[in-house]
C-alpha cells in the first residue's frame, strides 16, 4: 500500500529523464500558441478579474463551504457534500464566462447493455479517471462535466487552504502524505475499498499543476490503486484551462474551454510490476488528446 506515496519521488526523477528522450511527442506551447488566434486580455480583463470575478468566486467558496462543513457532521457517504461541491463548480463556471466543449463521451457508455446510469454512462467496471492538470478551475470544470459522483485524491498540503481543505478533508476524497506515506495507509485502503464498490477516483497522474502549460512527467505511482482494483484507466485532456488561469495569479482570461474523454484503458491481469507500461501508454493517450487541433 505504501508504493503509491513511498515512489513519488524517485517515480519523478525517472519520469523527467524519460521526458527529456521524446523528440516526437506533442507540440510545445509555443507551436500551439502559433496555430491559435491571438486573444487580448488587458486590463479591463484583469479589473474583471481582480474585483467581480474573483470575490464571487471566494464569495461561493465560503457559503458553500461553510455549509458542506456543517453536512458534514451528519453526511456519512459525502452525497450530500457532492451536491454541494457541484453547485460550487457550477456557479463557477458560469461565472467566469468560459464555456466548455466536451468531446469523447460515448466512449464512457457501453453498447452491450451493461448497467449504466441515468446519461448513460456505464457503471458496470470501477473507472479511474486520469486527467491533466493546468489551473485551480480544473476541478470545477470535472465536477461540472462528469455526470456522476466521484472521489478525488489530493495532496496533504491543499489540507492548509481554509473551506477547500476542510471540504476535501470532510467529503471522503483520498489525501496523500508525500512527505509521511505511512499516513496515507488507511485512506489508501479506504480509496481502494470504494473503487471496487464502483466508486470512481479521478487522479493527477502529474502531481499538480503545471508551472508552463506543458503536460508534465507522469508519476507512475498515480495507477497503484487501478491496478490494484483492476480498473480501466479513462484519459481525459482539459484545453486551455492553463491560459484561462495559470499559477499564481488571479487573472481568469474567460475564454473557450475543451475536455476531451478518451477510449478506456484495460488493467486488467496486470500487476504492480506492469506500472510503468500502464504509466507511458495513459501519458501517450493524454498528449495524443491534448494535442489535437482546437475546434473553431
Amino acid at each position: 500500500m505504501n508504493k503509491i506515496a513511498t515512489t513519488v519521488e524517485p517515480e519523478k526523477e525517472r519520469a523527467e529523464l524519460r521526458s527529456t528522450g521524446r523528440t516526437n511527442a506533442s507540440p510545445t506551447r509555443s507551436e500551439q500558441l502559433a496555430t491559435q488566434p491571438a486573444t487580448r486580455h488587458g486590463w479591463l480583463s484583469r479589473l474583471r478579474s481582480y474585483f467581480i470575478l474573483a470575490p464571487l468566486i471566494w464569495a461561493y467558496t465560503i457559503i458553500l463551504g461553510t455549509l458542506s462543513l456543517l453536512c458534514s457532521l451528519f453526511d456519512r457517504n459525502g452525497r450530500v457534500q457532492n451536491i454541494l461541491a457541484r453547485f460550487w463548480s457550477w456557479l463557477i463556471m458560469k461565472t467566469i464566462l468560459s464555456p466548455v466543449k466536451v468531446t469523447g463521451m460515448n466512449n464512457l457508455t457501453d453498447m452491450c447493455g451493461a448497467d449504466k446510469d441515468k446519461k448513460g454512462i456505464d457503471t458496470s467496471k470501477p473507472r479511474v479517471y486520469a486527467v491533466t492538470h493546468a489551473s485551480a478551475l480544473d476541478i470545477p470544470i470535472l465536477y461540472v462535466y462528469l455526470p456522476f459522483q466521484f472521489r478525488i485524491i489530493f495532496k496533504s498540503e491543499l489540507l492548509a487552504y481554509p473551506f477547500v481543505g476542510w471540504h476535501l478533508k470532510r467529503s471522503g476524497q483520498v489525501c496523500i502524505n508525500q512527505q509521511n506515506p505511512a499516513l496515507s495507509i488507511g485512506a489508501i485502503k479506504s480509496a481502494l475499498r470504494s473503487l471496487r464498490s464502483g466508486t470512481p477516483l479521478v487522479i493527477f497522474p502529474e502531481g499538480g499543476r503545471t508551472r508552463d502549460g506543458q503536460i508534465q512527467p507522469f508519476l507512475p505511482g498515480a495507477f497503484f490503486l487501478a491496478i490494484k482494483a483492476q480498473a480501466e484507466i479513462v484519459p481525459i485532456a482539459l484545453v486551455g484551462t492553463f491560459d484561462l488561469l495559470p499559477m499564481n495569479t488571479y487573472h481568469i482570461k474567460c475564454q473557450p474551454l475543451e475536455m476531451r474523454v478518451g477510449e478506456p484503458i484495460s488493467t486488467f491481469g496486470l500487476t504492480v510490476e506492469d506500472t510503468d507500461k500502464v504509466s507511458a501508454k495513459v501519458r501517450a493517450a493524454i498528449e495524443s488528446l491534448h494535442s489535437a487541433p482546437r475546434s473553431t
